[in-house]
């Protein structure tokens, strides 16, 4: 799917979890169009394209009353805050097989999507994939730049990395507590199952930290076909493997650099 880069760079939105940005990517995707930009358009969505068949739609209903609620912060092209809901006035209509969503957006939203020219490119086989809301953040955030030519670095501060994942305020706020529940997780996740190579380093002054870089590049063949073929294992034992084959990667950086 296209996702515009204004709903990526959005700040406030930590309350989500990783279901609810599933589903607000679903919708996203469901609506894309000229007729996203109409400001109180209707669109409407199959409840199973929504969730699991063994899902209650309770679940959705959560969700979607999450969407409803967080407020978020967009930065308009003139250099504005926007401030807005991601999701507007909705119905869910259940039958004893079936059910529909019909939803709209906030006008705020319907200009951001008109507004837009960058996009990224996402992939429903990644997306399905992860289980950190917090690796689900970066992942957009790195397809969202690996889009731009020149550019393989960025500088961000500590709260500017907390938006970028999407961390809740309050939440992991010890340097500690972020790097092992967010970064590390995120940059793990990432480096597995998508396209891209990601990393996130902080930057110091004297012994605190003070920032992040975070540098990313497209994977060579090999590594494609190594993420592609992590996907197609069985979740169950993913985290295991992966946590195994980052501490491999770290040995051998060791040895290398003596």
């Amino acid at each position: 799917m296209l996702k515009p880069a204004e709903l990526i760079e959005l700040r406030g939105v930590g309350p989500l979890t990783l279901h609810d940005r599933r589903v607000f990517n679903s919708l996203i995707e469901a609506a894309w169009g000229p007729d996203m930009a109409v400001p109180g358009r209707e669109f409407t969505v199959p409840t199973a394209s929504l969730k699991h068949a063994d899902e209650p739609m309770s679940r959705l209903a959560e969700s979607i009353e999450r969407l409803m609620q967080t407020v978020v912060i967009a930065r308009t092209s003139d250099g504005a805050e926007m401030r807005f809901q991601l999701l507007g006035a909705n119905t869910i209509r259940t039958t004893p097989n079936a059910g529909t969503l019909t939803y709209s957006f906030w006008p705020q939203l319907a200009a951001l999507v008109r507004d837009s020219s960058i996009f990224a490119k996402l992939d429903h086989a990644v997306m399905r994939s992860f289980s950190s809301k917090y690796a689900f953040a970066l992942y957009e955030a790195v397809a969202r730049r690996a889009r731009l030519r020149h550019v393989f670095r960025e500088n961000f501060t500590i709260d500017g990395i907390r938006d970028l994942l999407g961390v809740e305020a309050g939440k992991l706020v010890p340097y500690k507590n972020l790097k092992t529940k967010a970064i590390e997780p995120a940059v793990v996740e990432v480096n597995a199952l998508t396209p891209y190579q990601v990393a996130l380093e902080p930057r110091m002054d004297g012994r605190k930290v003070v920032g992040f870089i975070m540098g990313w590049s497209m994977k060579d063949e090999t590594g494609m076909r190594d993420a592609y073929a992590e996907i197609q294992r069985p979740r169950v034992g993913r985290k295991e493997r992966l946590n195994k084959e980052t501490e491999v990667h770290v040995i051998l950086d060791e040895q290398m650099s003596h």
